[in-house]
């Protein structure tokens, strides 16, 4: 019965689709059940020292490698053919661009996972999804920044394709897409099932704060009307008539 199971189809073929489907729900649940929970919780008034610089390496490096991740992966493929993109320029892009925002995020998140670990106040008020996502990002980056060495050595740019491939065949319902990775070196497979985790995990820890960010300019362009910051009196007094004798 089991003979042709293989954990590859279960991972790059089923995971990405339950994934996505528990982000999408448990977000919409979350918002609409705890919208006060619905926020980054910031620890800045319980102590400041290494949150400052462990926040902005963190931030810049974590944004970076998600848009660098965003576009890489779905940019379909033809467009590179139509702009006359070589596969190798775009793996070299990724190396010198990824590497040392990866490098940042690591040591800005290493500074904040520090911090909350050790610090007794910090910890006290730490919940387990707080210290569980960041212990898991820590990881996602180490282990990202060690696939350097494996692409290295294929800069050609044909891995690339094949990971873009897997993503764009993963959005279009292509329930093949896992044949694409079977055979990818076993860091690549770490950081995918890491990155499907963590989101997965996304909706039940603090980093719905990101989406918050993202909406923000939106929900301000399509809100419904103007604040009314004060309201006009409804009942005015009346005006005094300057000839008439003050009441004794």
């Amino acid at each position: 019965m089991f003979a042709n199971f293989d954990i590859n189809f279960i991972i790059f073929g089923i995971m990405p689709y339950a994934a996505l489907t528990i982000l999408v729900v448990g977000s919409i649940a979350r918002y609409d059940r705890d919208q006060y929970t619905w926020k980054s919780s910031s620890s800045q008034l319980l102590r400041r020292k290494q949150l400052i610089l462990g926040s902005i390496l963190f931030h810049v490096g974590i944004i970076t490698i998600f848009f660098g991740h965003l576009v890489g992966l779905f940019t379909p493929v033809w467009v590179l053919d139509a702009l006359g993109v070589p596969y190798a320029l775009k793996q070299w892009m990724a190396v010198i661009i990824g590497g040392p925002a990866g490098i940042a995020a690591l040591i800005g998140g290493t500074l904040l996972l520090h911090r909350r670990l050790t610090d007794p106040r910090i910890r006290a008020t730490s919940s387990w999804s707080d210290i569980t996502i960041m212990v898991l990002i820590w990881l996602q980056l180490a282990i990202g920044l060690l696939t350097i060495t494996q692409t290295l050595q294929h800069m050609d740019g044909s891995e690339m394709v094949r990971f873009m491939t897997w993503s764009q065949s993963i959005v279009t319902w292509n329930l093949n897409a896992w044949v694409t990775v079977i055979d990818v070196h076993w860091l690549y497979k770490l950081h995918i099932f890491l990155g499907l985790i963590i989101t997965a995990f996304f909706p039940f820890t603090r980093l719905v704060h990101m989406v918050s960010g993202f909406a923000a300019p939106f929900r301000y362009l399509l809100r419904p009307g103007y604040q009314i910051v004060r309201s006009r009196r409804q009942d005015p007094l009346p005006k005094r008539d300057p000839k008439s004798t003050p009441a004794e």
